[in-house]
């Protein structure tokens, strides 16, 4: 019974504090099928966004197909190592690992759906000078954690913009031309007899 009971009592707190489990991508079903364009095309960043894509319901378009589709483009992928802390004999112990990644989402047309935008993410590893061994894997584990969640930052993003979109009433589809500000909209002139 004490344990329902606070088991409860979790429930009630966690939905109090306004925590919720996230949704999937929630892309409207009339939307293209959705191809992911790098300029790496085989690397595990675009094999984790296929995978995320799918895993969220989207449609994915043929890599030869040639019908429109909407597009995430992974514009530029960029690590870097920087060193946080330092020993005695000013070798470097500590290092930041740090991602960055931009990229932008395209409507079928080419028009942008989600602007051109760039996500970092880091992480902090320790690397003694003597031990060069151990830090090369404890790098590559951090390389393979941040993809993750560089990928999953990703589609966070697109689904919020979708689901901003979808609320305001719009679609993925093209916008609609609206006439420029301040324009006289055009008025149909009768035809004249002779």
């Amino acid at each position: 019974m004490t344990r329902i009971l606070l088991a409860l009592v979790l429930v009630l707190g966690l939905a109090g504090c306004g925590f919720h489990l996230r949704n999937k991508l929630m892309l409207p079903t009339d939307t293209a099928p959705v191809k992911v364009v790098s300029t790496a095309p085989y690397s595990e960043l675009v094999k984790l966004l296929n995978r995320s894509l799918l895993a969220s319901g989207a449609k994915l378009a043929d890599e030869d197909s040639k019908e429109p589709s909407t597009q995430l483009q992974v514009l530029s992928e960029r690590w870097g190592d920087l060193p946080i802390a330092i020993d005695s004999q000013g070798r470097a112990q500590e290092y930041s690992l740090r991602y960055a990644v931009i990229f932008i989402f395209r409507r079928e047309d080419g028009s942008e759906l989600v602007p051109q935008q760039v996500i970092e993410l880091s992480r902090d590893y320790v690397s003694p000078p003597t031990d060069a061994t151990g830090t090369t894997t404890e790098r590559e584990i951090l390389a393979d954690e941040l993809r993750r969640e560089m990928s999953a930052s990703i589609i966070r993003r697109i689904d919020s913009v979708v689901r901003a979109e979808i609320e305001k009433g719009g679609s993925l589809s093209a916008p609609k031309a609206k006439p420029a500000e301040g324009a006289v909209p055009a008025v149909p002139v009768p035809a004249t007899k002779h």
